[in-house]
Order: C-alpha cells, then sequence, then structure tokens
C-alpha cells in the first residue's frame, strides 16, 4: 500500500500543479503523512535543473510550516490526536526519549532529527509535547530542512540521474552522515 502511495506521489511531478503538490506534501509530511517530499523533489529537479533551488525553497518553508502544525498538534492534541498518531507510525515511546533528548541537547536534538531518517513528524509532535522552545524549534527546523533539501536538490542538479540513484538507494545512509557530521560540528563549537 505504502509503495502505492509513493508510486502516486511521483506521478504528481509531472502534473501542471506539481510545485503546489510539492507543497502540499511538505508540509503534510512534516505532521501527518508517510511520505516524504523527496518522491516529489527528485523528479522534478531531475526534470527542471535549473529550478531546484525554487524546488528546494518550496521544500522547506512548507516543511517547517508543516512542522509548526505538527508541534501544535503535539502542544494542544497530544492526548487526543498525536498520541494515536505517534502510535500509528510505531513511535509511542518517541515523547518519552525526546523529552530527554531536548532536555540535554536542546537545538542540536531538532537539528540532527530534521536530517536524518527518523520520521520528521515524530519529532514535531514530540517538541510541541515537550513544550521545546518554539523559536528555537522553528529556527533548528529551518536550517535542519533547508540543509536536508537544498543538499539534495543542489546534488541532483549537478549530477543528474546517477546522483538520482545514488540518493534512492543510500538516502538513509546519507542524511545519517550529514546529521552526525551536523552534530560533531556542533559539539566541537560547543568544546566538548
Amino acid at each position: 500500500m505504502l509503495r502505492a502511495l509513493y508510486d502516486r506521489i511521483l506521478a504528481l511531478a509531472g502534473h501542471r500543479h506539481a510545485e503546489r503538490w510539492l507543497a502540499a506534501v511538505s508540509f503534510t509530511e512534516s505532521s501527518v503523512f508517510p511520505v516524504p517530499p523527496d518522491a516529489l523533489l527528485l523528479p522534478m529537479c531531475l526534470s527542471r535543473p535549473e529550478r531546484a533551488w525554487r524546488y528546494a525553497a518550496i521544500c522547506t518553508v512548507a516543511s517547517v510550516l508543516g512542522g509548526l502544525a505538527g508541534y501544535l498538534l503535539g502542544f494542544f492534541l497530544y492526548e487526543t490526536l498525536a498520541e494515536p498518531l505517534l502510535r500509528a507510525y510505531g513511535q509511542e515511546g518517541a515523547l518519552a526519549n525526546f523529552e530527554a533528548w531536548f532536555r540535554e541537547w536542546g537545538v542540536v536534538a531538532v537539528l540532527v532529527m530534521g536530517l536524518t531518517p527518523i520520521p520528521y513528524k515524530a519529532v514535531t509532535i514530540a517538541a510541541g509535547a515537550a513544550a521545546f522552545s518554539p523559536a528555537a524549534f522553528i529556527l533548528a527546523s529551518l536550517v535542519a530542512r533547508g540543509l536536508r533539501f537544498f543538499l539534495l536538490a543542489g546534488l541532483l542538479r549537478r549530477y543528474g540521474a546517477p546522483m538520482r540513484d545514488f540518493v534512492e538507494r543510500r538516502l538513509a545512509l546519507l542524511t545519517t552522515l550529514a546529521a552526525g557530521l551536523l552534530a560533531g560540528g556542533v559539539l566541537v563549537l560547543r568544546g566538548v
């Protein structure tokens, strides 16, 4: 079922309103939807490489706004809506884990989790439920999601179809490495 949904999202990349669909998928993926915007971003950047930066900007802004919706869902409706949603994604223990990470690492937690294969919707909902600083959450989300989408768009713009194949096979590894590098850089700056 998930593969069929993924294929349907991929087909939207050729639609005349593809940018609107890209924004909608990016927004909803950050709060409730299971398919990442990469399914649209990849073919759109390959078919129109001159618009790669525009597509990355659309993904970033829509993802951060969707993340804010997820944050508000967690803040105001955790027990009613967010907890069942996290349970449906197999993330029922996420709140306790994220609360501990937010207390220990603060903004770094959102930065790292915004880049990794951890479902971003779990991060956004848990940040709201944990009452993490909204301003810090938005700023960290903007940096993490922007880094992710602009890096992907830049690679696709520069290297084209071979990069798409590489990214599709190794997306989890690439985002985890980027998160690790970001976390390492933050630790160095903190003097740890």
